[in-house]
């Protein structure tokens, strides 16, 4: 009997996301300018000019803080598609992305993504 309960008391945790990553590492790739134009798993179109990223399991709209391991720069994306399908890339980011990471030319790089807490569009006004 106690080993049912301790066992839906973890099932229970990792339902409600306790055990969720809210960090990981590993190595980030970008989009090629053939996708320009291009409709996404979210819908959209894809832009190399727009701060947006494919990730495989985050919902669409989830804002990401990717974080280059080589250089210490920082961008904040959205997920707007699903990927990489390459198993050696966590994410794959827009071109604008990259260019401000600054890995165009090596084409990947190592990063630590992190997820960013949504902020309130309300707006409180003082009298």
């Amino acid at each position: 009997m106690k080993k049912f309960f301790i066992l839906t008391a973890v099932m229970l945790l990792v339902a409600t996301g306790a055990f969720a990553q809210d960090t990981i590492r590993g190595r980030a790739s970008y989009y090629s300018d053939r996708f320009e134009g291009r409709r996404m798993a979210g819908g959209g179109v894809y832009r190399k000019d727009s701060m947006t990223c494919a990730h495989r399991r985050l919902p669409f709209g989830t804002l990401l803080k990717v974080r280059s391991l080589r250089n210490d720069k920082e961008v904040i994306v959205k997920v707007t598609d699903r990927g990489p399908f390459a198993k050696r890339f966590i994410i794959d980011l827009s071109r604008a992305a990259a260019t401000q990471l600054d890995f165009i030319r090596a084409g990947h790089t190592p990063v630590e993504v992190t997820r960013v807490e949504a902020k309130s569009d309300s707006v409180e006004t003082k009298k």
